[in-house]
């Protein structure tokens, strides 16, 4: 079930966007307030129709303004998860999410409720639960549509950094269960990497930079438009060893890594966030250093910025490391690409927000 969009408009913002959203992919749009991001969100929903458009999904059309085809919004296979939950204060859980349902069912109901880890909360109206358990129960009732799209604007701004990890995990568990494309507007560049296969950078209502989570992570003109200082590497890991120290010991494709306790156990697969502004570079490896992470690479590019600073990509291996450093030490250095340099890490520097469980691996036939 591919979602496939095409916006064009000059009201109420400039829009010319277009993107493909495969079968159980998550994609990231990303960028300023402003940008054009709800506005997408609203076209592919059905609640606002722009000058030109085109929505398919699974190769059925809800929205193509060329050939006057506009599907009502209560016809459009989607579920929605806004930012603000817009749960009914007056019914329980279950009953917002039969409210959803073409035949209300109280047992599909606490299925689905359960799926999203809130058994036994069933008759809890919204008042009673915690923000957190809120959201669950707005993507449980966006599920309940059985929807071909899953859409999320915003959907943890409103809660706390501890509930947003938790969330973060229901979502990426959740998503082994999904085979619908989803798509996920947010602001926050932490959350897109650690959530999304995909991301496309709008700026003014335009796509900057569309690719793997990778790929535009490395993208010059994409990093400018989010703002240099969100430059980060991420890097796949296994949870190894917890040490006596209160340390973690990952498996990366870079080599060991050791930050602090992880709360995963052994075996976990999971990603892990580098900032780019964390990393130090050394030509020589280092002796007598804090740092317990010494990565040996080689200089892959050098990115300029806006003012005093660079982005230089360190290859190692499949992956890169991005260190944010002044153009004086790229200079001091002589850096080129192809040099063997040392990317450093503090233990301590990696957020504990920067760390989430990894999605499972989709296979060739999925």
């Amino acid at each position: 079930m591919a979602l496939e969009v095409m916006v064009r408009a000059d009201a109420p913002i400039p829009l010319d966007i277009a993107f493909r959203v495969a079968p159980g992919d998550l994609m990231a749009l990303v960028g300023h307030s402003g940008s054009g991001k709800t506005t997408l969100l609203r076209s592919i929903a059905g609640l606002w129709r722009p000058t030109h458009a085109r929505v398919v999904v699974n190769g059925v059309p809800w929205l193509d303004t060329a050939a006057r085809v506009d599907l009502p919004a209560h016809r459009r296979r989607v579920g929605i998860v806004f930012q603000n939950y817009a749960l009914f204060p007056h019914m329980t859980a279950a009953e917002n999410v039969m409210a959803a349902m073409d035949s209300p069912d109280r047992h599909e109901a606490t299925r689905i409720l359960d799926l999203v880890n809130l058994d036994g909360m069933n008759a809890r109206k919204p008042a009673q639960l915690s923000g957190g358990q809120q959201q669950r129960v707005a993507v449980a009732r966006a599920l309940a549509r059985r929807p071909q799209a899953l859409l999320l604007d915003e959907p943890f701004s409103a809660v706390d950094r501890l509930t947003r990890e938790s969330l973060y995990g229901e979502i990426i568990a959740l998503r082994a269960s999904l085979e619908m494309p989803v798509v996920l507007v947010t602001h926050d560049m932490n959350e897109a990497q650690i959530l999304a296969d995909r991301m496309a950078v709008i700026e003014s209502g335009r796509i900057v930079r569309e690719g793997s989570t990778a790929e535009v992570m490395a993208d010059a003109d994409a990093l400018r438009a989010m703002g240099i200082r969100e430059a980060a590497a991420m890097l796949p890991a296994v949870v190894a060893e917890h040490l006596p120290d209160g340390l973690t010991r990952l498996d990366a494709p870079t080599g060991p890594l050791l930050l602090a306790g992880v709360e995963a156990v052994t075996g976990t697969r999971i990603r892990v966030r580098i900032m780019a502004h964390e990393v130090i570079l050394s030509r020589a490896r280092p002796d007598g250093l804090s740092a317990q992470n010494i990565i040996a690479g080689n200089v892959a590019r050098i990115v300029e910025g806006r003012g005093p600073a660079v982005t230089v990509h360190v290859a190692v291996g499949a992956h890169e490391i991005l260190a944010r450093i002044t153009r004086r030490a790229a200079a001091q250095m002589g850096l080129q690409p192809g040099d063997t340099v040392h990317a450093i890490l503090k233990s301590m520097s990696v957020a504990r927000d920067h760390v989430a469980r990894a999605p499972r691996p989709r296979r060739a036939d999925d």
